[in-house]
């Protein structure tokens, strides 16, 4: 499984997020109430997770098992499929204008697709590994696991610039699957039920949204795996989390912590 021999250290790295003194920066605290309660297809190990044109896209990871998928949202049916050969292990998705950009974490290949025939039309290739990927419309949006966020060229996949999140002055370890929402990064950090949101222009975390206890224990399997996934539906307003294997996606609202 993705990850596993660094579980320990995730969690260890990620103690900082509530932990620490709020003196050395004014960082929002958040809790969350769920709206609704949506279906979601347990075996899909969640990297990437959108909307684009008010449907909603899914990549999904794991050697052998790696997809990229159209989504019902009400059923969690899937609507298209497009699986990747098994020597790819998938990871963070997005649309930009009308290609459909796909990373893989270790091969250093990120794949690109016409959105509408899901045909693809090229390979970007890039150092280190690949983790979450969104859109801010003009560049890509990358993570690879490290505290840096890498700003790229959409046709080039050239790094045009970067930034080292921090949280009241320390790295933030384990950035995973990335959704850009109203002028903010929102990531999840991996092995934690927690998401940042984080200042493009200096990578300082303007907030922590809290998602602990979200998914019930009576919903647990031996395959359930970590929170990882974020979707921000621009025309309803929507925020949409889930995790790796997990069955439910939810639509939650945030409650700021005093």
């Amino acid at each position: 499984m993705k990850h596993l021999s660094r579980i320990f250290l995730v969690l260890l790295c990620a103690l900082p997020l509530t932990a620490c003194s709020a003196s050395a920066q004014n960082v929002k605290t958040y809790g969350y109430k769920v709206e609704e309660a949506l279906p979601h297809d347990v075996a899909s190990y969640t990297q990437g997770l959108f909307f684009h044109d008010g449907e909603l896209y899914e990549s999904a990871g794991q050697y052998g098992e790696s997809s990229f998928r159209k989504v019902d949202l009400r059923s969690g049916r899937v609507l298209k499929r497009l699986n990747f050969e098994g020597r790819y292990f998938a990871e963070g998705s997005c649309v930009l204008g009308d290609k459909l950009y796909v990373l893989t974490w270790q091969e250093k290949e990120c794949f690109v697709y016409d959105i509408k025939t899901w045909n693809r039309i090229g390979t970007l290739r890039y150092l280190g590994e690949g983790w979450g990927l969104t859109t801010d419309g003009k560049s890509l949006i990358m993570s690879d696991g490290t505290s840096t966020i890498t700003f790229r060229n959409p046709d080039t996949f050239v790094t045009e610039r970067a930034i080292t999140v921090t949280l009241r002055g320390q790295n933030v370890l384990y950035l995973n699957e990335l959704e850009y929402i109203k002028g903010e990064i929102w990531a999840n950090v991996y092995g934690t039920d927690q998401i940042v949101r984080i200042d493009p222009a200096t990578g300082v975390v303007r907030a922590v949204v809290n998602l602990r206890g979200i998914l019930p224990q009576s919903l647990r399997k031996p395959r359930t795996d970590v929170l990882n996934g974020i979707a921000f539906d621009p025309r309803s307003g929507g925020i949409y989390v889930t995790g790796k294997n997990w069955p439910k996606l939810y639509r939650i609202t945030l409650v700021e912590k005093k």
